[in-house]
């Protein structure tokens, strides 16, 4: 007897923040989708994410906003310092937050646990990406499948594991996230601190009374707690009161990479691009890859020759574009001579005094801006 073949629009491979909501938006389409995650346990994420106005409308779209048990902290108003210009930067919006801070833990499990309801995870399945192409028969747990698209969201094992598809900026750089508690309200204020060490950015934690902040210091020095600890203390102090830190200290690797236009896959999330942390804006990024995939399923048939091009063209640009200017900030203020340093205070000036270049700040920073679709 022919073993039956299941035929299905996507396969996605990893089941991650990003790869779960992408197969639940694809869902919400009517798509048949598979999602398979080589791990059966939801990873421990201890860190926050800065959810932008774009984003939360998308979680919003799902249904999964209203699950989170624990109060999103809104960000009222961004402050912006740093050690050449005197003055600080305040971005705020009349309309609405500039965004909100929430766990990661709890997004994933309201994610994953959908995607269990609706019985389209498979977990533990370890597979070779070199054998997976579209219309390919593809065997899973014996039985065997058939898809239209394949959706890649594994994170940056991408990057090892194809490099020569990847353009990578591997800086040596490291993230240290951690949470403090401090006796003064935060007041819904969100900074943004360059020094010469690394970008330090303090954001107000889901807690409360509002005395809870979580950072996240970005860094290509050796540098060890206390140090975190002093900086923070020394510049937040005046603002925050007295200030207790958490025990743990999370410390992550940062490799800035976009990978490049692959035929058989659609990259979304950290597969297609990761960006430095010094625009806190990565998440918020893969958020728009689930978009604009979800605008072109809209326009095109999955079977059109043009559609995996079209995707990458679109989402090349932007995160091509996102990557040239963190590593431009990032370079500029690590490295102070005077041309770089009147490059900085050049643009601080712009954004401090041209209300236009404010508003696209804004607008960026919500998710409003639309570059590409």
């Amino acid at each position: 007897m022919k073993n039956k073949i299941f035929k299905y629009d996507f396969l996605i491979v990893g089941a991650g923040l990003i790869g779960s909501l992408t197969a639940l938006a694809l869902k919400k389409k009517k798509l048949k989708v598979l999602v398979i995650d080589g791990k059966n346990s939801i990873p421990k994420d201890q860190r926050t994410l800065a959810v932008n106005a774009n984003s939360k409308e998308f979680l919003e779209m799902l249904g999964i906003w209203r699950h989170l048990k624990t109060k999103p902290q809104q960000i009222n108003k961004i402050i912006i310092k740093d050690y050449i210009n005197s003055s600080p930067l305040i971005f705020s919006n009349d309309t609405e937050a500039m965004g909100s801070v929430i766990h990661n833990t709890e997004l994933i499990k309201i994610a994953r646990q959908k995607l269990s309801n609706l019985q389209i995870l498979k977990s533990n399945i370890q597979i070779d990406l070199d054998s997976l192409s579209p219309k390919k028969i593809t065997r899973i747990h014996n039985k065997f499948y058939s898809f239209k698209k394949i959706v890649i969201s594994i994170g940056k094992k991408i990057i090892f594991a194809q490099k020569n598809k990847s353009l990578t900026f591997d800086n040596g750089d490291f993230s240290y996230v951690g949470f403090f508690k401090h006796q003064n309200d935060h007041n819904n204020l969100a900074y943004e601190f360059f020094n010469q060490d690394g970008p330090l950015a303090v954001l107000p934690s889901p807690h409360l009374n509002n005395k809870k902040s979580t950072f996240i210091f970005s860094s290509n020095k050796r540098t060890t707690y206390p140090k975190i600890k002093s900086l923070i203390k020394r510049n937040f102090y005046s603002s925050h009161g007295k200030i207790l830190f958490d025990k743990q200290l999370h410390k992550f690797p940062v490799t800035p990479h976009i990978t490049k236009y692959h035929k058989n896959f659609i990259y979304v999330g950290d597969s297609l691009k990761s960006i430095h942390p010094v625009a806190g804006q990565g998440w918020n990024l893969g958020i728009k890859d689930i978009q604009s995939l979800m605008n072109l399923i809209d326009k095109y048939p999955l079977e059109s020759e043009a559609f995996q091009s079209i995707y990458y063209s679109r989402r090349l640009i932007e995160s091509s574009l996102y990557f040239g200017f963190t590593s431009l900030i990032n370079f500029l203020y690590e490295n102070p001579t005077t041309l770089n340093n009147n490059f900085v205070r050049f643009g601080y000036s712009g954004l401090l005094n041209f209300k236009l270049l404010r508003n696209i700040f804004i607008k960026q920073a919500m998710g409003r801006l639309s570059l590409i679709d």
